[in-house]
């Protein structure tokens, strides 16, 4: 789920009329903003915060849950166990065989050091494991109290649960606000320097607000281009925004499971026998997989999966709820004009000059809209 960015970024303005390309510097950095109105960037989408999708709503803001932290909550007490208790006796006796020690001597060594080992291996491995739960437990009362900021591409409209409110807030989409927002400093390691991508909107005088971190500023515009394009209806389903590995097939669920395992593992093989990949490599895919408990991680995940779509629904509120609900296609609304023409320009200008950063070309269509609505 998006964390909080760090509290010595900068928070963004919205009190005053911003548009697409407008720039906000503040000491060490500077905010750039994608939206009102919401323009088309090239980036390709990616959503990985990116919750349910269907063809009327999308929830932003949670995202599904992913095998690996599985893999790590249960493989990580399991490996260090193992190789405290079996791997650390083989190198000791493998040591002792290389300075020439007898037999009798290197399995003695061997039987030494899995005795004083095991109960280490299993305190350390119960202890991480339950460290393990605990932690994955906290996660999951947060995700099923926590009501993801939903969008609506059919009434074309945001609703935000802001912090203490019982009711949602309803913001047209083409008022939202997005930004991204870079940031350097100087420490004693160097030179450090955070990204990250926001939305939200100015309610009177309190700013809602969604922030959250990411590695580099094309993914942080690659996390706004993938709701702008759910919203403008050219983004449809979650695989082309987060299967990035291709390991979901048609017929397949949109999301983690035992599903991707089973591909992960066909393409393997299948890349073995197209010379793509060597039998060494398969051998360490494998040895993954069985010290991360083989398919364990992935049952886990989809009835983790499971769960958070049957809980989560009921913590929703009414109103949510039925702004949810799909609407015949004659009351759709319909994109502006202003949108669609200044859309098309930047597509244009982007055509014309493709090295140029996108975000110069969104000032720039925003000049030309705004000469041109004073000369009328």
């Amino acid at each position: 789920m998006p964390n909080t960015l760090d509290s010595a970024l900068a928070t963004p303005h919205l009190e005053q009329r911003r548009h697409a390309g407008d720039i906000e510097p503040f000491p060490g950095g500077k905010i750039t903003y994608l939206s009102p109105l919401p323009l088309p960037t090239p980036l390709p989408p990616h959503g990985s915060h990116i919750g349910e999708l269907n063809d009327v709503h999308m929830d932003f803001g949670l995202g599904s849950p992913q095998i690996f932290s599985w893999q790590v909550i249960l493989g990580l007490p399991f490996s260090g166990a193992f190789t405290i208790a079996f791997l650390y006796p083989l190198i000791g006796g493998l040591l002792f065989f290389f300075f020439g020690m007898t037999w009798d001597d290197v399995s003695h060594a061997i039987n030494g050091l899995f005795h004083e080992g095991y109960g280490v291996a299993l305190f350390t491995g119960f202890s991480t494991l339950l460290i393990g739960i605990g932690t994955w437990h906290h996660v999951h009362k947060k995700r099923l109290r926590i009501i993801p900021t939903r969008f609506n591409r059919q009434r074309r409209e945001v609703c935000f649960m802001a912090d203490g409110e019982t009711e949602p807030l309803f913001v047209p989409w083409e008022s939202l606000s997005a930004w991204v927002i870079e940031a350097q400093g100087a420490t004693q390691y160097g030179i450090h320097r955070q990204y990250g991508m926001g939305l939200g909107f100015q309610h009177g005088e309190t700013l809602t607000s969604l922030e959250f971190p990411c590695a580099s500023l094309p993914l942080a515009i690659s996390h706004w281009e993938a709701i702008r394009g759910y919203m403008e209806y050219e983004v449809n389903d979650l695989k082309s925004i987060q299967d990035l590995q291709d390991l979901q097939g048609p017929d397949d669920p949109p999301h983690e499971g035992l599903h991707t395992f089973r591909n992960a593992r066909a393409r393997m093989h299948q890349q073995i026998r197209d010379g793509q990949r060597s039998r060494l490599s398969g051998f360490f895919w494998y040895l993954y997989h069985v010290m991360t408990l083989w398919t364990i991680p992935n049952y886990l995940t989809e009835w983790e999966i499971r769960r958070l779509a049957k809980m989560g629904q009921r913590a929703l509120p009414e109103s949510m709820r039925e702004w949810s609900q799909p609407l015949p296609k004659d009351q759709w609304v319909k994109p502006s004009e202003a949108l669609i023409k200044m859309s098309e320009q930047v597509r244009t200008l982007h055509k014309r000059q493709p090295r140029r950063p996108i975000t110069e070309i969104f000032a720039e269509v925003q000049r030309l809209n705004s000469a041109a609505q004073r000369r009328a």
